[in-house]
This record gives structure tokens, sequence and C-alpha cells, in this order.
């Protein structure tokens, strides 16, 4: 559909690089029409190339840390500058385990980087809808789009402590989706995505053969990065105005598999 996201305006946080889902929602969103400003943590932009997709989707960047209320605060009044008004679309793609990264065990946690995690994972897209909601910044019927994973309901060992982030998110997606709702009809959801080759999956222990699992346990097969961001886009638009506070599966059915064939033929007898 042409034209999808034609004269939207959005905050897009976490484009990386162009493993990124959020660099694909960036490049999909131009496409469709909208406009929006980029932003990510300081520390990040400097270990990624988001210039280069402001440049190509003729975007500015506001830099903002996620953990901060003050720069969340800034963000948005900066980005309505920038854009002229309201924001009608934000993308939450944020997550981090210092745990994780530094091969800690969820048995063995450094509960300092704990709390990081799920403030930087979790209570930052609290921090985010409390910030736009106290400057009133989303227009009404505005949509609020936040990236997790099933690990919030099912146990991937490898995961850590980002599974507890993942399930503080989606709960606050709920919590903040009502009272947003009831007083701006702003809608907020959560889409868990199949596992896909980013940055931060490189990050998780033993990913190359939970990827191909994922593959072989799901019906579609993995959806990709460029099809997540499609379902975001379908999620920004008007399309689905009276979808909030939902947790929606994006995975090739995953979620609702119990077994297939090919798992099953890995245990048969010879």
């Amino acid at each position: 559909m042409a034209g999808l996201l034609e004269g939207k305006k959005g905050i897009i946080f976490g484009a990386l690089n162009d493993m990124s889902i959020a660099w694909k929602v960036a490049e999909r969103a131009h496409e469709e029409g909208a406009t929006f400003v980029l932003t990510n943590a300081p520390v990040a932009m400097r270990m990624g190339a988001i210039q280069e997709l402001a440049k190509k989707t003729g975007s500015e960047i506001v830099p903002a840390d996620a953990t901060v209320n003050e720069d969340l605060e800034n963000l948005f009044i900066k980005s309505q500058e920038i854009l002229g008004g309201k924001v009608d679309f934000v993308l939450h793609s944020i997550g981090m385990s210092p745990n994780v990264r530094k091969g800690k065990g969820y048995t063995d946690l450094n509960h300092e980087w704990y709390k990081k995690t799920l403030d930087i994972s979790g209570m930052s897209l609290h921090r985010t809808l409390q910030a736009a909601k106290k400057l009133d910044a989303i227009n009404d019927w505005g949509s609020v789009v936040a990236l997790t994973y099933i690990a919030a309901q099912r146990i991937f060992p490898d995961y850590g402590d980002m599974a507890d982030a993942k399930s503080v998110l989606e709960s606050i997606a709920r919590s903040f989706g009502y009272h947003y709702g009831k007083d701006s009809k702003v809608r907020i959801n959560t889409i868990s995505q199949s596992p896909v080759m980013t940055t931060a999956g490189q990050g998780v222990g033993g990913f190359d053969a939970f990827l191909n699992f994922s593959e072989q346990m799901s019906p579609l097969g993995n959806a990709g990065s460029l099809d997540c961001a499609n379902y975001c886009l379908a999620m920004f638009s008007d399309l689905t105005k009276y979808v909030t506070m939902q947790n929606l599966f994006h995975d090739g059915g995953f979620s609702k598999t119990g077994v297939t064939a090919e798992v099953m033929e890995k245990f048969m007898s010879e």
C-alpha cells in the first residue's frame, strides 16, 4: 500500500545499524510517506551508523538516554519542533543486558547489572510514555509499539534477565495502554518477533542454533526484520486504530506450535 503513513509524524528509537529492526522500520516508514526523528543513546550512536540512516530518510537525530527522564522530555519537545507538531507514532526498540553481554547465567546475576537491564529494556517504556503524556506529545489515535520476545512467557535459558525485562515491558504496555487510551485514545502494543540476527541477538549464547530451531518450529518459518517492519507500519497506521494493550506474535506460528515433524525427526530412533 503506497502512502500508508502519508502525513504521519513519529519517533523511532534504537536504529543502530542496518541489522536493526528499527533501521528497517525507518526505511519503510520513509517509503510510506512518514516523517520522523531518530533517537538513540549517545553511547549507542557512537557505535552505530545512524547518521547514514538519517541522510537516507531525510531525518534529524535527537540523542536521548531512555533511562533519563529529562532526556526523554527534551526528545519529545525537540521532535515536535522539528516535525511541526505532535507525533502520531513511536517505536520503542530498546534492549540491553550487561549480564547477558558478560556471560552471567540467570542464577548468578550481578544485581546492579540486573537493575540496569530492567531499566534500559523495560522501565524505559514507562519513562517514554510518561514523558509523552506529560507533554501531551502524541496525537489522539496515535500508536506506540515496543518490540518484545516470547521469553517473557516461556523459558529460554540463555536469554537471562532480558526475559524479566520483557515481562516488565509487556505489563507496562497493558497498564499504560489503559490510561493513555482512556485519556487520549493513544494505543500501546508490543510485538513479539521471531529471533533475527541483530546486533543484540548476536550477544545471546547459542543464537545460531536457536535460530535454526525456531525456523523448524514455525509453520511459516521465521519472520524476517523487513516483515517485522511492515507489521510495525500496519500498527502505526489507521488500519489498526482499535488495537491496544496487546502482545502481538509475529513469529510464523512459533508461539502456537507444540512440536513439528522436523523437530520430532531429530529425536526418533533410527
